[in-house]
């Protein structure tokens, strides 16, 4: 109930205030109709109650005051003045204006204070204008009402973001400044982040160019907690897009060219904007010349004419292409480009089997590793040409329809095999270079073009050969002569060994058969063992032949006297007996007794005689 108490205290305050705002609804309660009159209170019915009203009498309890007419007061009261405990915007206006303070009238029991601080950002405010405010002190030291704009306006600007929020409404921020990851922009006097991403639908290359400009956003997220706000342009954009999406979209056709904008560069393609359609242009695409980086033809930003190649059910990749919009190169070839004919032009990408050759832009021939060299041991294309070397070759194949071209470069020089037979005839004696090995031989390269085999077997007089390798090194060069020549094959056969003398021949007189010589025991092996005569000449002994006069055998590095029993020289083999030398002996003893006996035939065989042959039968039995 109202407080007739608390309102004798403020009664002329409250006069007041009601006198000055009822002032023009007087004179329209003096025009309306007698029956409206009575039913609605007026200020001046306040004004005679409150000067009428005996508060003595009030206050000992005489005088009683009927319910309808505190209800009546109370309701003007509610109607007419602010209520100032409460945490509210209000609506003010400026009354009066000092060097440091607006003086407010909130329409309440009495006028609030604002420094004009909080009026930096509006130089122009005057007397009579209107203003949002709030409370911030009902009364200060003085008893004056303290109000804050300040204050009003982040409560206010906080209400307006939050309902943008959830109706999606547009608004307008001025960019403040950059930060990491994108801009400040004040909205509603609210600092909001604006992240780099959603500034535009392009890639933003300078961010600078966007400061001190007001621009319209979206409000994307709010984190009331940390009162965190985040604003999009992107997003008023994708969805002006997203329309024009739908439209091109719906008319897009294979062969339709449309205008576009380069969007992004990457090293396999570029990226076209159509106007809210994204479209990929592949680097085969771009150019019927070879590039190796878009950006050597395109650059950001540019408008250019694409034609339409394909796209997927739901049109979301669509591929591209610029070269298809002007002629292919091969269909403006001139009748000068034939086989046979000499062209030049320029190494464009190398590879293991060959480098391609760009004769004219989009036109371009394959030069096979085979036809840049004579030589029949293929190299890599690097070893001849690099990309960007000019050169000069001759047309070997043409083929318009597939639009494929075979050069050569050797034939530009005479064939070194046509002259093959004068230069390398049959037992001529030649320096060569070791340029590979097989598990049979080894190339030796006489000459650019000439390439000879040496066989395992021709390599050397002496050595048992089991890999090239052995004895050669890649690049080694060595003396050989021409055992065969094959001039339609194309083969030469050579020999190394042949440029020396065969020592076997010296060997088979030294190391003839029955001839003796000293040696040691140098390896064991299955059924025998080795002994060496010299560095050339290794010879086989075998187990049985092992055996010494007293019955044992011969041990690993023992060494003693062979006999040579066996010489082949075509297959350097020699065997050798360290027996035969005791068991010829022997042999030679049964010839002598045999000899004796013969030349006494004709004389009677004595007892003695007999013994004798008696006693050597049993030696050589026990042998």
């Amino acid at each position: 109930m109202f407080s007739f108490k608390a309102l004798q205290n403020n009664r002329i305050q409250i006069l007041s205030a009601m006198a000055e705002k009822n002032n023009t609804q007087q004179e329209a309660n003096d025009q309306a109709a007698p029956q409206e009159a009575q039913a609605q209170p007026t200020a001046n019915n306040a004004e005679d109650f409150l000067t009428n009203f005996n508060w003595h009498n009030y206050e000992e309890g005489i005088d009683v005051i009927e319910d309808a007419q505190l209800l009546e007061f109370e309701t003007l009261v509610k109607e007419n003045f602010v209520d100032t405990a409460d945490e509210d915007v209000i609506d003010g206006t400026v009354i009066f204006m000092t060097d440091r303070e607006a003086i407010i009238d909130i329409n309440a029991k009495s006028e609030g204070v604002i420094s004009l601080n909080e009026f930096r950002y509006n130089q122009d405010l005057k007397v009579g204008d209107k203003v949002e405010v709030i409370v911030d002190a009902r009364e200060d030291r003085t008893g004056q009402l303290i109000l804050s704009h300040r204050k009003a306006r982040v409560i206010k600007a906080w209400e307006r973001v939050n309902n943008a929020h959830d109706t999606g409404e547009i608004v307008n921020g001025f960019v403040k400044c950059r930060t990491k990851g994108g801009m400040i922009v004040d909205v509603f006097g609210i600092e909001a982040f604006l992240p780099g991403s959603q500034i535009d639908v392009k890639p933003i290359r300078d961010y600078d160019q966007y400061v001190d400009k007001t621009m319209e956003f979206k409000v994307v997220k709010i984190n009331q907690e940390f009162k965190n706000v985040v604003v999009s342009h992107k997003a008023l954009i994708e969805a002006d897009i997203e329309e024009q999406k739908k439209e091109i979209i719906g008319q897009l056709e294979k062969g339709q060219v449309l205008e576009g904008t380069v969007k992004n560069i990457t090293s396999y393609g570029v990226f076209i904007d159509l106007g809210g359609v994204d479209g990929l242009i592949h680097i085969t695409d771009l150019s019927w010349s070879r590039i190796n980086h878009p950006n050597e033809i395109l650059e950001l930003d540019q408008k250019l004419n694409v034609v339409i190649l394909d796209f997927d059910d739901n049109k979301s990749r669509i591929q591209l292409g610029l070269k298809q919009l002007s002629a292919h190169p091969w269909d403006q070839l001139g009748d000068t480009i034939k086989e046979e004919e000499k062209v030049k032009g320029k190494v464009v990408v190398i590879a293991d089997y060959g480098a391609f050759i760009e004769i004219e832009d989009g036109v371009e021939g394959l030069i096979h590793v085979s036809e840049m060299s004579w030589s029949t041991h293929l190299r890599s294309a690097q070893d001849f040409v690099k990309v960007g070397d000019e050169v000069e070759a001759v047309i070997l194949t043409l083929d318009r329809e597939t639009r494929k071209m075979s050069l050569g470069i050797k034939q530009l020089t005479q064939d070194p095999w046509t002259d093959i037979t004068n230069k390398y005839p049959i037992q001529s004696k030649h320096s060569g270079i070791v340029r590979n090995f097989t598990n049979f031989g080894v190339f030796i390269e006489l000459e650019e073009g000439i390439d000879g085999l040496v066989y395992i077997s021709d390599l050397s007089w002496t050595k048992k050969v089991k890999h090239p390798s052995e004895i050669l090194t890649v690049g080694d060069t060595i003396e050989v002569i021409v055992l065969e020549l094959d001039v339609e094959g194309r083969k030469l056969s050579l020999g190394h060994k042949q440029t020396m003398d065969n020592p076997w021949d010296k060997y088979e007189t030294v190391f003839a058969v029955d001839t003796t010589h000293k040696a040691q025991l140098t390896e064991i092996v299955d059924k025998g063992a080795t002994i060496n005569f010299n560095e050339h000449v290794t010879a086989f002994v075998p187990s049985r032949h092992l055996v010494k006069e007293d019955g044992s055998k011969l041990g690993l590095g023992e060494e003693t006297s062979f006999k040579v029993i066996e010489f082949n020289k075509e297959f350097k083999r020699v065997v050798a007996s360290h027996s035969a030398l005791f068991k010829e002996e022997e042999r030679n003893n049964v010839r002598k007794a045999t000899k004796k006996m013969a030349a006494s035939n004709s004389e009677k065989t004595t007892l003695g005689d007999l013994d004798a042959l008696a006693d050597l039968k049993q030696k050589m039995e026990r042998k």
